[in-house]
């Protein structure tokens, strides 16, 4: 019996960039999701995360709400939805159309060393079937993620796909310095969203960035 060798991240990431709408926004976990997210497709209309396991997302969510002329893809990984999990019920409750959800299932937090996920066995597309995504199956191969990838960009609701993994707990460097507040301004100007500043005696202002 020949067991077949689960993909990495890297041949998933390969397959996504190839696949992505040019006009497409992407929202990455923290660790080597960003890192090597950066590596392969490094543009201004990416939103990396730092340090904030479990809410990449949220912010997808919103982001898909406010943008909704625009794909929408986050990069989530098991550990971190399983300590956000109510947040797939939004997605199923909300359904914005453009919202396709990418999940790293390596069944272990890599970005904080490798220790195992609660529940590494989790049928996360089933989950989210009963979240009532319009679509969510298990991925296990880079060949069955091309073959699914361009549907799932085209189709009309939030859609999900459990993406098997080998777990990389080896940091990647990434071509450019993270910095939260940089990434934060150039993705604002990515989507033309104008700068909030405020004022000394409270309040605010909108500038354009």
């Amino acid at each position: 019996m020949v067991i077949r060798a689960l993909p990495q991240r890297r041949d998933y990431y390969r397959v996504l960039s190839e696949c992505l709408p040019k006009e497409a926004l992407v929202v990455t976990a923290l660790g080597n999701a960003s890192y090597l997210w950066a590596v392969v497709r490094e543009a201004p209309e990416n939103f990396y995360f730092e340090d904030a396991m479990g809410l990449a997302l949220p912010l997808a969510l919103g982001l898909a709400i406010a943008q909704p002329e625009r794909k929408v893809v986050v990069v989530e990984g098991d550990g971190g939805l399983l300590m956000h999990m109510g947040v797939l019920v939004s997605v199923g409750a909300v359904a914005p159309r453009n919202l396709a959800i990418l999940l790293i299932q390596n069944g272990v937090h890599a970005a904080s060393g490798g220790q195992p996920v609660t529940s590494p066995n989790l049928d996360f597309a089933a989950l989210g079937r009963f979240a009532n995504l319009k679509r969510a199956d298990n991925i296990d191969s880079a060949e069955d993620l091309r073959a699914e990838l361009s549907s799932v960009l085209r189709a009309e609701g939030p859609s999900l796909l459990a993406l098997a993994t080998e777990p990389d707990i080896d940091v990647i460097a990434p071509p450019v310095m993270f910095d939260p507040v940089m990434t934060k301004r150039r993705f604002m100007g990515a989507i033309g969203t104008p700068a909030y500043v405020s004022t000394m005696f409270g309040g605010g202002v909108l500038v354009d960035t």
